[in-house]
């Protein structure tokens, strides 16, 4: 009973909800970044390098085995570093798409939390922080100029 009533509390506090919604939102992210990649950004560089296709380049360690039909016997082993860039073009897009979010929302969460910014709404919790804040500060004064 101790561990539904600690779940419960977990999705009534709206956790549950912020990462349904994130997953949600990074696997179309992800959707979109490897479409980015593989369709806008790497078609103008195999481009520039004569046609190559970055996906399909591998350092073949053991050749395929055929039979007299033509029927592989054995596959073909190979390290796929053309792979390995273009997962590392996605990373670094999203990486980047990341940092600047945040650094958007670390703004905008800064504007909120200055109680003398006007421009923008002040959470309550921190409008009544400060408000104490001040409240100490001036209490502080009295208390030094009575000695």
């Amino acid at each position: 009973m101790k561990l539904f009533k600690e779940f419960k509390e977990f999705a009534v506090k709206g956790n549950m909800m912020d990462m349904a919604i994130g997953i949600i939102i990074g696997a179309s992210f992800n959707k979109v970044i490897d479409v980015l990649v593989k369709k806008i950004l790497l078609p103008p560089l195999s481009l520039l390098t004569d046609g190559v296709n970055f996906q399909n380049k591998k350092i073949i360690l053991k050749e395929a085995v055929l039979d007299d039909s033509g029927n592989v016997l054995t596959d073909v082993v190979a390290i796929g570093y053309g792979a390995l860039g273009e997962a590392l073009l996605d990373f670094m897009i999203i990486g980047f798409t990341v940092f600047i979010v945040v650094k958007f929302l670390n703004r905008l969460k800064n504007r909120a939390q200055d109680t003398k910014d006007k421009t923008v709404v002040t959470p309550k919790d921190i409008e009544l922080l400060s408000k104490l804040t001040d409240l100490m500060e001036e209490q502080n004064k009295l208390l030094k100029t009575k000695q």
